[in-house]
């Protein structure tokens, strides 16, 4: 058996190790990580839904993709007053562009849905040092302290990530019981590919058929939404080359957030293209404001 199927075989007996009653719901971004996810759950022949949050700044090609894939849900956030939600009412209602240490814009609208439910996610800790240091096999987020009594109440092994989760390595009698015990009520995740690297996941695509997202056979390493300030510059540039349609829904966002934040002396911009220019870093200046205060 080679390294890879080891690694299939682990991460099928993960899925089926933490199968829940009723479906696990399966973050679907679009991405190769994503394929490989919904592969193995169909691998593994556990229950499954696969959900899509529609952040309305995926680039087309992934939206038409996603919705190319046969018993996709397709979500749409909305806020508590169930107002949608998307990159242009944030920017708006936070008052400043998504930024690397600011990135509301995953949490507002990617990682919401699926409550209640026992997630599948295709988290690795080859993407980033980040991930590396507060993702496991397991990951429960809720309030520290009672988490953490509880996974100490049944015996489980678990470490906590620098922002008060818990994640969990060991497919153990123990963690299995905590994670029946707590995904109803805090947000829990099952990372069966947290171990795999790069060349894993396109071997493992490569085997089955896979081709993925079209825009890998662009010339993309990564799929994410236009403009992400995780991006690299250059890459940033391309995009809003690319979908300049994208560019000017920014500038719109940002001449409303101008217009309506509360306290207007707080921005030394005339208008959004100002902000725009900014944020992309063509203002040094502005770009290091933005940094530290935030």
């Amino acid at each position: 058996m080679s390294e890879l199927q080891e690694k299939e075989r682990i991460a099928i007996e993960r899925l089926k190790a933490f199968e829940p009653d009723e479906p696990y719901h399966l973050c679907y971004s679009g991405g190769k990580d994503s394929d490989v996810i919904r592969i193995l759950a169909q691998l593994a022949n556990v229950k499954h839904e696969l959900h899509h949050n529609l952040t309305s700044v995926d680039a087309p090609e992934t939206v038409y993709y996603v919705k190319s894939i046969p018993d996709m849900h397709i979500d749409i956030p909305h806020d508590k007053y169930g107002n949608r939600v998307s990159m242009w009412s944030l920017i708006v209602k936070k008052g400043i562009p998504p930024l690397r240490i600011m990135r509301y814009c995953c949490s507002e609208l990617k990682e919401k849905g699926g409550e209640g439910r026992l997630k599948i996610t295709g988290v690795r800790a080859a993407e980033s040092v980040n991930r590396k240091k507060n993702a496991g096999v397991v990951k429960i987020i809720g309030k520290p302290k009672t988490t953490q009594k509880t996974a100490e109440e049944f015996g489980a092994d678990y470490d906590l990530t620098d922002k008060g989760g818990l994640v969990m390595n060991m497919d153990n009698s123990p963690n299995r019981r905590l994670v029946e015990h707590c995904y109803r009520t805090t947000s829990t995740m099952i990372n069966p590919i947290i171990d795999w690297t790069d060349a894993d996941v396109w071997s493992f695509l490569h085997h089955y058929g896979c081709e993925s997202n079209p825009l890998y056979q662009c010339g993309k390493t990564r799929v994410g939404c236009i403009g992400c300030p995780m991006a690299t510059t250059n890459q940033r540039f391309l995009d809003f080359h690319i979908y300049p349609k994208y560019k000017q829904l920014y500038i719109k966002a940002f001449d409303k957030m101008l217009e309506e934040h509360p306290n207007k002396d707080y921005y030394t911009w005339n208008n959004g293209e100002d902000v725009f220019n900014c944020w992309l870093g063509i203002d040094e200046n502005q770009m290091n404001f933005f940094e530290e205060e935030t």
